[in-house]
């Protein structure tokens, strides 16, 4: 438990093939369902500040209580994404902290001295993320996601599917 940004609810990996990644750990490791979304529509992602024409697609599947995110970039646009795999890195690039609070825990981060490396939202104001450029080593990258709408209703639906999943179905995708 972290002090300032509460508990770790999920890790996100930056893999190369996500299609196999989802095989691996729902077949190898039986985590899952996994939801799929092939191409994420951001409403808006930055990179240092400056605009960014990202693609990736994402998938979400529980562990527990620990969310595991699985993100593959589809093109060379700039983001944290696209420095991991550059550096020769794949695997856990960052940790997770939910808030309701965003734009309190969001300033708490900024007044601590973190500094912006990637954000965006996705479906409003209440689907914000950030990505504090923090990362010491592969997995140290400090995400901060929104809950307190739409994603944290989907991210309690994936949670609960995950309860009692018996391996079937293991790849839902999502629109």
């Amino acid at each position: 438990m972290s002090r300032l940004l509460g508990a770790i609810r999920q890790n996100g990996y930056v893999v190369r093939d996500i299609r196999a990644a989802m095989d691996h750990w729902a077949g190898v490791m039986g985590v899952g369902p996994w939801f799929y979304v092939d191409r994420v529509k951001t409403d808006y992602f930055r990179y240092k500040g400056a605009d960014s024409g990202v693609e990736m697609s994402i998938a979400l599947a529980n562990s527990g209580d620990l969310q595991i995110e699985l993100i593959q970039q589809r093109n060379d646009a700039p983001s944290m994404y696209r420095d991991f795999l550059e550096a020769g890195h794949e695997g856990l690039q960052h940790v997770a902290f939910w808030s309701t609070e965003y734009q309190a825990l969001y300033e708490a981060c900024l007044a601590r001295g973190m500094k912006v490396g990637h954000e965006g939202q996705i479906g409003g104001e209440q689907g914000r993320f950030c990505y504090f450029d923090t990362a010491i080593h592969p997995g140290t990258v400090i995400e901060i996601s929104d809950v307190s709408g739409a994603k944290g209703k989907f991210f309690e639906h994936i949670r609960k599917a995950a309860q009692n999943w018996d391996g079937a179905d293991p790849i839902r995708e999502v629109n």
